[in-house]
């Protein structure tokens, strides 16, 4: 029996995976170094009642701390050294990025190659500063939940300083653990160790879920339609991921040596959503900022302005609902305009002799790019913020968990793409380097 070309296409790369030992390699430490996250947020804050704060938690879950809690991977929920997770490295990204929009000297620094690393120097001295911040912040709220019962320690100093401490050396090894993955790993380290935290929390918002729909507060017909919702998201972040505006570019006739070259068309792939999970990710870790923020001021002083704006902002409302919409849009335009330069991309085509089919080379192709970039990046910011912000009102009229949101779903599905790529690619090259290897091999022969 033959087998068909499917068959025979996913047999070639079984056998390549198989003997690809680098990859593999590379794997194993990608998902080593997970669990060693998923075993850091099981490590508590010294100084913590932790049956009297997951008492606590279990009845303030709702709002801020409950989304805090989905993308720390439930390490905010133990109160881990892993609590603030990664989330002070995207802020610090986030006002890094932001800057070097407005300020022309960090502009300039994204052009080369040294310039990148000293951002990066930049971005990580900005974490340490947030997270010393954010643990300063969270140590003082600590201290007035639930009338001070959850902190055993009789110094307010030695605990203040014993969590910052705590929570920024957890940060700082978070962030460090993501670029190991980066480097050594298969995947975005960053976008995975987020995804590892949002899956490790789906089967306890599976069983909480079926558990409404048990005892009766919500109908079989409802968890239905959310089930089927749930997959309706997934095809639409598929479908739209892979969508591409293909831009036919021409080269013209060449010479190499006494051979004549015919002319050849090739296509530039744009994406309806270039900037992948980034807008969801900034927009909510942006919100996150200043609502925890205003948490601790309204614990600490009371103030009657802090108490507004954290009820402005509460997640379900229509405060936070727009502000999300507006954040998720302002980010995929920003974003996009970092990962795609219209003028760049123009002149890289006219060096190397390509133009589009009715367009002029420079200055008319950059404009044309333009145009078609922003019409598309106008209908990837819809698609985002309708993904993102729509299934929000379902979970705040059902109580479902955040983790079975838009946005989560958005994050892992993507991420998982992006991951799957990168194997792709690894073992595409790793056929090119057999084939090279046997070619070499014949020819000695």
């Amino acid at each position: 029996m033959t087998l068909s070309t499917a068959q025979k296409s996913q047999k070639n790369v079984m056998d390549a995976f198989s003997k690809a030992g680098d990859l593999k390699k590379r794997i194993l430490f990608t998902l080593v170094a997970l669990v060693v996250f998923r075993f850091g947020t099981f490590i508590p804050l010294p100084g913590i009642d932790l049956a009297t704060f997951e008492a606590f938690f279990a009845r303030n879950n709702d709002g801020l701390m409950g989304m805090f809690n989905t993308f720390a991977g439930g390490a905010l929920s133990r109160m881990s050294l892993l609590a603030l997770n990664i989330m002070p490295y995207i802020s610090a990204s986030i006002i890094v990025q932001l800057g070097s929009a407005i300020f022309p000297a960090l502009k300039a620094l994204r052009k080369d190659e040294a310039g990148h690393r000293k951002m990066n120097q930049y971005t990580r001295y900005l974490t340490i500063l947030i997270a010393i911040v954010q643990g300063y912040g969270m140590a003082v709220a600590l201290e007035n939940m639930d009338g001070g019962s959850i902190v055993t320690m009789s110094s307010v100093a030695l605990f203040r300083l014993t969590t910052v401490v705590s929570l920024l050396g957890g940060t700082l090894f978070v962030v460090w653990l993501g670029d190991q993955i980066t480097s050594r790993g298969v995947g975005n380290g960053s976008s995975l160790i987020i995804t590892a935290g949002i899956i490790a929390e789906v089967p306890r918002a599976f069983v909480q879920t079926l558990t409404q729909a048990r005892e009766g507060s919500m109908s079989s017909a409802t968890l239905l339609i959310v089930c089927a919702l749930i997959f309706a998201l997934i095809y639409v972040v598929v479908f739209v991921e892979r969508a591409q505006r293909r831009i036919v570019v021409q080269y013209p006739k060449g010479q190499m040596g006494t051979r004549s070259l015919s002319s050849k068309n090739s296509y530039f792939p744009l994406k309806i959503n270039p900037t992948g999970v980034m807008p969801p990710i900034f927009a909510s870790a942006l919100l996150m900022l200043p609502l925890a923020l205003m948490q601790f001021l309204a614990d600490s002083s009371q103030s009657d302005m802090a108490k507004t704006i954290e009820l402005w902002l509460t997640r379900g409302g229509i405060g936070y609902m727009v502000t999300y919409a507006l954040l998720i849009i302002f980010f995929t335009f920003f974003y996009t305009g970092v990962v795609f330069n219209p003028k760049e991309t123009a002149e890289n085509l006219k060096k190397n002799g390509g133009f589009i089919a009715g367009i002029r080379p420079g200055a008319s192709t950059a404009e044309y790019l333009d145009y078609v970039m922003t019409r598309l990046t106008t209908l990837g910011a819809f698609y985002l913020a309708t993904l993102c912000v729509l299934p929000e009102i379902l979970i705040s009229e059902l109580a479902i968990p955040f983790v079975l949101g838009g946005t989560t779903l958005l994050i892992v599905v993507t991420v998982m793409m992006d991951t799957m790529t990168q194997i792709q690619s690894h073992l595409l090259a790793y056929q090119y380097e057999s084939l090279i290897r046997k070619a070499h091999l014949k020819g000695r022969l």
